[in-house]
């Protein structure tokens, strides 16, 4: 009995040891959870958000904007003169080549008048060569006139000779008729002489005038002759002109083809009375259109104008041909806005298999190009918008977030474009896992 009280005596310690241990060690776990809890109350801990920096340069986006496509050039051709319609070789839809006569209005007046016109001409030309003719016969008078004069002037020198010999004569006769060496019927003889040698020489003297003036009188036929033919040459410069003119106004009456096109208009047939344009004719004859370059238009919004630049890739699917898609690059812009803030793009787009007729509706797609004054983040980052071109973003500094309103231009669904607000070298709140508002301090992860 003693033996076996003594066994369950052991047991009973072990047990009792065994278990005061096990609460001993929970006691000091216990101990050091409540230190640790403590602690950490003690030292709060702040939210941790990832963070991003803005990338330079815009978004690239495209734009899908209805498009009109457009013949590249159409011209009414009008009539410039007016009589009936003798010819029309073309029709609607027919196809044309430039230079092509496409119509002929009858106009005999305008013939006739061209034929009296070039009548005038030739007679213009006859009377130039009359007035060639009447200066070379002025010219050989006044050469005429110039040799009588010099004539005139070597008869005075003769008989000046022929008068002094006379005067000498007399004085010696008179001399020897007062010695009484002769008769004084010689003296008068030579009295005689002597006067009608005076006489010549004032004869001669008269002549010379008389030359003179025939020779001024034959310079200044000259003169008039030349300007006579001067004036017989304007005379066929205008004839030549108007013959040139109605020349020109019997052309009008072809209509000829300014391009290669095709016809789409056309209001008259044969026979029918045509009036001019200058008389008050408002119908054209023909309407024709080029068709091998066509001309889309596209009207550009506003938030889009300033990247829209010439060149710019476009794609054009027509809805007439299935939605085919053709490429093209802007051809011109028009670098103002209408009152409806759209700006005019025009797109040249070829047309060699004719498949594109004026009138056609489409929609182009333009890429446009990145703006590099703006910058571009994720969407998640505006956690705001304001409006059509404002919004908001959360951007970290020194470790506290502050809202800061920005300007947007757009987004793609990944991308959003800013253009003013924020700087590159910004920590912008891309996500944090828990609520982040203005003010609050908190540890960024990038």
């Amino acid at each position: 009995m003693r033996r076996r009280w003594f066994r369950l005596a052991s047991v009973a310690l072990l047990l009792a040891v065994v278990s005061a241990g096990i609460w001993l060690s929970r006691s000091g776990a216990h101990s050091t959870d409540v230190r640790s809890a403590a602690a950490e109350s003690r030292e709060p801990k702040l939210p941790i958000v990832e963070t991003v920096r803005p990338r330079a340069g815009g978004i690239s986006r495209a734009i899908r904007q209805p498009a009109s496509i457009q013949s590249f050039e159409t011209v009414d051709l009008y009539a410039m003169v007016s009589g009936y319609l003798e010819s029309q070789a073309v029709d609607i839809g027919s196809r044309i080549k430039k230079g092509e006569v496409l119509a002929v209005i009858h106009v005999p007046r305008d013939a006739k008048a061209v034929e009296e016109a070039s009548a005038v001409v030739e007679q213009a030309r006859a009377a130039i060569a009359q007035a060639d003719a009447l200066v070379q016969v002025a010219e050989a008078q006044r050469r005429a006139a110039e040799a009588a004069t010099n004539q005139a002037v070597s008869d005075v020198d003769r008989l000046k000779a022929e008068r002094m010999l006379a005067e000498k004569e007399f004085a010696r006769a008179r001399g020897l008729a007062e010695s009484r060496a002769v008769d004084y019927r010689l003296v008068d003889e030579r009295q005689s002489a002597l006067d009608a040698a005076r006489a010549a020489e004032r004869t001669a003297e008269l002549a010379i005038e008389t030359a003179r003036a025939r020779a001024l009188a034959a310079a200044a036929e000259v003169k008039k002759a030349k300007a006579d033919a001067v004036q017989a040459r304007t005379s066929l410069r205008v004839a030549e002109a108007r013959r040139d003119r109605l020349q020109v106004n019997l052309q009008y009456a072809r209509i000829v083809a300014p391009f290669d096109g095709v016809v789409t208009h056309r209001t008259f047939h044969k026979g029918a009375l045509i009036h001019s344009a200058m008389e008050g004719g408002k119908q054209p004859l023909l309407t024709v259109k080029r068709t091998d370059l066509m001309r889309v238009v596209v009207l550009v919004p506003d938030r889009d104008v300033a990247l829209t630049r010439v060149g710019d890739r476009a794609a054009i699917s027509v809805d007439a041909l299935n939605d085919r898609s053709f490429e093209g690059v802007l051809a011109r812009i028009a670098r103002a806005e209408d009152a409806e803030r759209l700006m005019r793009v025009e797109i040249d787009l070829p047309n060699p298999d004719l498949l594109l007729y004026d009138g056609m509706y489409g929609k182009a797609t333009i890429t446009l190009g990145r703006n590099p004054r703006s910058l571009s983040v994720p969407t998640s980052c505006v956690v705001e918008h304001i409006g059509r071109s404002h919004g908001a973003v959360l951007v970290v500094r020194d470790g506290v977030v502050h809202r800061v309103e920005v300007q947007l231009s757009g987004d793609d669904g990944t991308l959003a474009e800013i253009l003013a607000g924020i700087k590159p070298d910004e920590n912008l709140v891309l996500r944090a896992g828990t609520f982040v508002k203005d003010g609050l301090r908190v540890a960024t992860r990038q």
